[in-house]
């Protein structure tokens, strides 16, 4: 069976891409760290790749706002390629920074379905409501009839933030209705009380449960097609269960057998990306 190749961005701030460069070849593919430059100058071919990754960080020193500086970049030096890659059907994840990124270079939300990449700027991840950085972790949920690829048979995960610029908002009510109609607002802040899978809510929730503000809690979203995927929190930091702060707490129901019980919540997000390519060669 093929080995799919992952190309993870660094360059400029991000700082990210060691691990998530590992937890792709934790779940079987074959993982670069590919200076931006290279694909922008043409010395790498990004369409050699079958898999993007853009990691967390502060690309270019959030100068001008988070993601803004490398999303210009992509946008306009990379934007044939670009286009080419999603319109091939290949998954491009981008995670904290990373999802700033992909949402200010117009990949995210994206264009209605059906239609290739127009790099139109939809919403925007502007300052928490904290006003202040937020290291901490939160509960996530998944919505199960999402079109992301990336979630596939995931229901609620603890994970970090680390952001000083995540609260997702858009222009109107009417450009969330429309998202939440294809199910594309794909994971949301929670409140780690409720049943696992009823969490969701469009009503605001409480600091730091919600720890930016973000309209309706999204915490990520996806493209129409699913196969373009932001969030904010860093699902690469829970690729082990030992990675939580109080994982000696857990009961060993938490584990799901998963690599002799050690594997995090975290992982399958990259497991199902990597699956998807296989499926398709």
């Amino acid at each position: 069976m093929m080995t799919p190749r992952v190309a993870v961005l660094f360059g400029f701030g991000i700082n990210c891409d060691h691990e998530t460069k590992a937890v792709f070849e934790l779940v079987g593919a074959e993982a670069d760290r590919v200076h931006v430059n290279r694909f922008v100058s043409g010395d790498a071919d990004l369409e050699s790749y079958d898999i993007l990754a853009v990691p967390g960080g502060f690309s270019f020193g959030d100068h001008l706002g988070s993601g803004r500086l490398m999303g210009n970049r992509m946008r306009f030096a990379m934007r044939d390629a670009l286009m080419a890659f999603v319109d091939a059907g290949k998954p491009i994840i981008g995670i904290c920074n990373g999802f700033q990124v992909l949402v200010k270079t117009g990949l995210l939300p994206g264009p209605e379905a059906g239609r290739s990449p127009d790099f139109v700027q939809r919403g925007s991840l502007t300052l928490n409501d904290s006003g202040r950085y937020e290291d901490r972790w939160v509960t996530l949920e998944f919505d199960p009839e999402s079109p992301c690829i990336w979630t596939k048979g995931m229901t609620r995960m603890e994970c970090p933030v680390r952001h000083g610029e995540g609260k997702y908002v858009m222009p109107t009510s009417a450009d969330l209705d429309r998202l939440a109609s294809h199910h594309q607002l794909t994971v949301r802040y929670v409140d780690p009380t409720t049943t696992v899978g009823e969490g969701m809510t469009d009503d605001p929730l409480p600091y730091p449960v919600s720890p930016n503000g973000s309209m309706r809690n999204i915490a990520g979203i996806c493209d129409s097609t699913g196969l373009v995927f932001g969030l904010m929190p860093h699902p690469e930091a829970i690729y082990a269960r030992w990675l939580h702060p109080t994982h000696t707490r857990h009961s060993a129901e938490h584990a799901g057998g998963a690599l002799d019980g050690w594997e995090g919540e975290g992982l399958q997000m990259f497991r199902n990306a990597v699956e998807y390519v296989k499926q398709r060669a």
